[in-house]
């Protein structure tokens, strides 16, 4: 399974659990998933039961890693169990301070607060799929408007066709978006500002990803695409939050 369906699994007992939180316990070498050959992480089962233990032992017992890692290994070599309906009950008890979600900011031995808002957009939304290809006419279809506000889209420079021609599974939605926009008087040369706004956001959290990208390591390209899917999801929430704000404030609230 996917680290985002790893995410939905432990939410529920553990809301401030983060894609960060799961990278730095596999750093400490707490839980060790499988990796596909492009680089992503797949979670079986027994992972999961690791997170929960892990999860459980910091939140209840407050338990340091160190204690916990020597108990995992306890289990691994046949020392002792898992005990996996022990962990889950206490979780569903709840009980203690949840999970703090920080790990170490490398090189200052200071603590930050990682991953996204628990609610808000999840850096698993911003994953890429790159098997969906949109021809023109179905994009015109699924979107339900007509070419002519294609081209102003595309004009606009809001959407634009691949090499080949085809759209991506994003151009379907912000296509929809932009004519339910339309129904409100804001036309595509509008909506060149949130476009200028979203490519300088983009260009921020390239410049954080770039240095991972360019890292000699076999998986660099991978943790560069994981960093910038949770740069960009905290982007978002952020963006969100201060719209929210400024049209509050706008209408005198």
């Amino acid at each position: 399974m996917s680290i985002g369906s790893v995410l939905d699994l432990l939410r529920p007992d553990f809301p401030d659990i983060t894609i960060s939180k799961i990278r730095f316990l596999e750093s400490e070498g707490l839980i060790s998933p499988e990796r596909t050959p492009s680089g992503y992480r797949r979670f079986a089962v027994h992972d999961v039961e690791r997170l929960r233990f892990v999860l459980t032992a910091q939140r209840d017992q407050y338990l340091p890693l160190k204690v916990i890692k020597e108990q995992l290994e306890a289990i691994d070599k046949g020392a002792a169990t898992l005990g996996v309906r022990e962990a889950r009950a206490r979780a569903a008890g709840g009980g203690g301070d949840a999970v703090n979600g920080s790990a170490p900011v490398e090189g200052t031995g200071r603590l930050r607060r990682l991953g996204v808002v628990p609610g808000e957009v999840s850096p698993e939304e911003l994953r890429f799929d790159h098997e969906i290809r949109v021809t023109r006419a179905d994009l015109i279809d699924q979107a339900g408007i007509d070419e002519k506000f294609l081209v102003e889209l595309i004009r606009a420079n809001l959407i634009t066709p691949g090499a080949a021609g085809f759209f991506d599974a994003d151009a379907v939605t912000l296509a929809r978006t932009a004519q339910a926009l339309a129904e409100f008087g804001l036309e595509a040369r509008h909506l060149r500002a949130f476009k200028l706004a979203a490519d300088r956001e983009a260009a921020l959290v390239a410049q954080i990803a770039a240095p991972i990208a360019k890292s000699r390591d076999a998986d660099a390209r991978a943790r560069a695409e994981e960093t910038v899917r949770e740069l960009a999801a905290l982007s978002l929430t952020l963006h969100t939050c201060l719209v929210k704000t400024a049209v509050r404030a706008s209408l005198g609230g």
